[in-house]
């Protein structure tokens, strides 16, 4: 496919906004689940993904453990995969308002990641990150 959109299952802690309650139901055991759930969506998408197409990963949770750090583990075991602008993608989709394309780009990491947070971006949290199987 040309592109393959991964809506991870995760802790949920970028909804804590919303739902302060469920912070109490993230235990250490429930975090290392989510972690080893992620890792497997991430390796089986990626077999979808024809050469030259993304993968789209994406997370409600502010964690780094969850966001950033699986796209790094995704990359160092899986050869022939880049991690790419997100921002850009996002703006050659041409669905932003230019208002939305300022939070995007307010909320881009060093790696190219976005991270959306309810003081940033006036949403839930959000993480997503592009990344591209090398042809």
């Amino acid at each position: 496919m040309d592109c393959v959109f991964v809506d991870a299952p995760c802790t949920g802690t970028g909804t804590w906004r919303r739902r302060p309650d469920t912070k109490w139901r993230v235990k250490p055991k429930s975090l290392d689940t989510r972690i080893s759930q992620q890792d497997e969506v991430l390796s089986k998408a990626a077999t979808y993904v024809k050469p030259g197409g993304r993968l789209l990963y994406a997370t409600c949770s502010f964690l780094v453990e969850e966001d950033e750090d699986r796209v790094d583990a995704f990359l160092a075991r899986t050869p022939g995969w880049i991690q790419e602008d997100a921002v850009q993608h996002a703006a050659e989709s041409e669905l932003l308002t230019d208002a939305g394309l300022a939070i995007i780009k307010a909320g881009q990491g060093p790696s190219g990641s976005v991270r959306l947070t309810p003081r940033s971006a006036g949403t839930d949290g959000f993480f997503f990150a592009v990344l591209r199987r090398q042809s």
